[in-house]
């Protein structure tokens, strides 16, 4: 029963640190694709 608590904790541990790390990851991305335009005027932008 102990292994199968440890098991489940594990596992609950993983997926929270898989969480975090897929959330920075798009914060980045988001970033990434904010600061890419800087600089640029609303005239030379096309989407």
């Amino acid at each position: 029963m102990k292994k199968l608590v440890l098991l489940a904790l594990a596992a609950a541990a993983g997926w929270f640190v898989w969480s975090k790390i897929e959330q920075e990851r798009s914060d980045r991305e988001l970033w990434a694709e904010v600061t890419d335009s800087f600089g640029e005027t609303p005239e030379s932008y096309r989407p």
